[in-house]
Order: C-alpha cells, then sequence, then structure tokens
C-alpha cells in the first residue's frame, strides 16, 4: 500500500518508485492498476485458495473429486512400479 500510495501522489511515477522502493515497474504498474480497478480488495493474492465445499457448483465438485482421483492413482503406480522393481532386485540377488 506504501508504495502504492508514493507512486499515486506522485502522478503514478513509476520510475521514481522503482528507484525509491526496489521493486520492478511491471510490479508496481500491476498494483496500481489493481488498486484503480477493484480497491484495496483487488491487491488481495488470491491464488492457491480453495473455495468451501457449500461454495462449489456441482461441476467443480466432480473436478476437484476427479484431480484427488487422479493424484491417488498415479501415486499407487508409483508404488507399484517400485514394488515390481524391489522384487525384480530381490530375484537377481537370490
Amino acid at each position: 500500500m506504501e508504495i502504492i500510495s508514493y507512486c499515486i501522489e506522485h502522478g503514478n511515477d513509476y520510475a521514481a518508485a522503482v528507484e525509491r522502493f526496489g521493486v520492478s515497474y511491471q510490479q508496481i504498474y500491476f498494483w496500481v492498476r489493481k488498486y484503480n480497478e477493484k480497491g484495496i480488495e483487488g491487491l488481495v493474492d488470491k491464488r492457491g485458495k480453495r473455495k468451501a465445499e457449500s461454495e462449489m457448483t456441482e461441476a467443480e465438485k466432480l473436478r476437484a473429486e476427479n484431480r484427488i482421483l487422479e493424484a491417488r492413482n498415479r501415486r499407487l503406480k508409483t508404488e507399484n512400479a517400485v514394488l515390481k522393481k524391489l522384487e525384480e532386485l530381490e530375484m537377481r540377488w537370490r
């Protein structure tokens, strides 16, 4: 917020904000643009946030369940491959 305030107070002088705060021009521009569009709420980082199950549509619930099952399937395949390799190695040493 300090960087955004400084930039706006100085007539959107991004270069001065870059020099003063050591943040990239692109990052400051992005922050100022988001602030101008949506206010302080626009600056909230929502990456990686999950919706509560009660907020999900049926399609979103099915996609989430599918991702969980795919991850479980990959883990089981890896586990199976490791066990096969172990069995192969044990057979060689007998």
